[in-house]
């Protein structure tokens, strides 16, 4: 949406049929939309683990952000705070903290490439691997808990988050990196 406003209008309508709990604007304001309690419906279709209804099974956080521009520094300053209550709330794990186009990959592109992923592993809200000895991609990537997907969807999700600047077929790096997920997504950032 391209704008706070346009979102909220959006998530609020119920002929639109979605929804999410949290709402971040590009100025950092963070609006409760749905209690952590209850089920939303910002996920859609998608899976991470194993589990199929991720609505029922997380807490749906939107930025107001296209994804086509970086997203300021206000709004990461919140989505920081609002991540460490809702981590600590529901004992959820840095490798918990996944993307819409990490569970729905093909389906879903946000946030986007001008995430800042790397920020949030730094102070402990996300992961982010640290090359291992590159093995099987895509069991690398359901091992950390991506759905299957074929090969070049999968490629271009995990670049979304980990290497949004790459292009190309996979390659070593890619490997590597897939492969240090799995360290990563134990605790490591």
């Amino acid at each position: 949406m391209d704008s706070c406003e346009a979102a909220r209008t959006r998530l609020c309508d119920p002929q639109a049929e979605v929804s999410c709990h949290w709402l971040i604007s590009e100025t950092g304001g963070v609006e409760a939309l749905v209690d952590e309690e209850m089920r939303a419906w910002h996920a859609g279709a998608g899976a991470w683990g194993g589990v199929d209804d991720i609505n029922s099974r997380s807490i749906g956080i939107e930025l107001a952000n296209t994804g086509a521009q970086p997203f300021p520094e206000p709004q990461m300053a919140a989505l920081e705070t609002l991540l460490t209550g809702v981590m600590a709330r529901w004992d959820i794990g840095p490798a918990g903290i996944i993307a819409h186009s990490d569970m729905a990959p093909g389906r879903k592109a946000d946030p986007g490439g001008r995430f800042d992923w790397r920020r949030l592993a730094r102070v402990g809200l996300s992961v982010w691997p640290v090359p291992g000895a590159p093995g099987d991609f895509a069991a690398d990537l359901a091992a950390f808990g991506y759905p299957p997907a074929a090969p070049e969807v999968l490629l271009k999700a995990f670049r979304l988050r980990f290497r949004p600047w790459s292009s190309g077929p996979l390659d070593e790096i890619d490997r590597a990196l897939a492969a240090g997920l799995l360290d990563a997504g134990a605790g490591g950032a």
